[in-house]
């Protein structure tokens, strides 16, 4: 059982898969009323400010499941301080503690990374085909857009995790690429 000082995160995309942090628990969870979206306007890593791309975002509505992973007290300011370097680079999220419901039933807080809708970077709601069209022409310093969406994709079906807005718009992509 967790010690109230101890500090639980949820992942919803690359933190699923690259964490960076110690941790002595990570369970899946389901965050709700937030969903795993494409709505970060990507100017450097996968694409420019002429033509950005996008990258995942935790928006409002719905749910998303992701992975929750406990960090000891003795690891928590260390922990948090990495994930401000790495996440309010340009501000584009919002830090919250919020609720989740980990796998087992239990429902802990969280610090968890919100989009900032008021902030320039965010790209709105965005269909899936609205979506494709963006990530389909964008390439940054990282590479290609469309990479970045299907190893996405990639990790989350290794872990089990469908995300079918996700799967949505790499079929838009493919359809786009097919000519069609």
């Amino acid at each position: 059982m967790a010690g109230d000082d101890d500090l639980w995160v949820f992942g919803y995309g690359s933190l699923m898969w690259n964490p960076g942090f110690p941790e002595v628990e990570a369970l899946r969870a389901r965050i709700h009323g937030y969903r795993r979206a494409l709505c970060v306007r990507s100017y450097v890593h996968r694409g420019t400010e002429a033509s950005p791309g996008l990258v995942l975002g935790l928006d409002r509505g719905g749910s998303c499941t992701g992975m929750a992973f406990r960090v000891p007290r003795a690891e928590r300011a260390a922990t948090v301080h990495y994930l401000r370097e790495r996440e309010l680079v340009t501000h584009v999220y919002k830090e919250r503690m919020l609720p989740i419901r980990l796998a087992d039933g239990r429902v802990v807080m969280a610090l968890v990374y919100v989009i900032d809708r008021d902030h320039i970077q965010y790209a709105g709601a965005l269909t899936a085909a609205e979506a494709a069209v963006i990530v389909a022409g964008a390439r940054g310093r990282s590479g290609e857009n469309v990479d970045y969406l299907l190893n996405t994709l990639d990790h989350l079906r290794a872990m089990g995790i469908r995300d079918q807005w996700l799967e949505e718009v790499a079929r838009d992509i493919d359809r786009l690429r097919a000519g069609g």
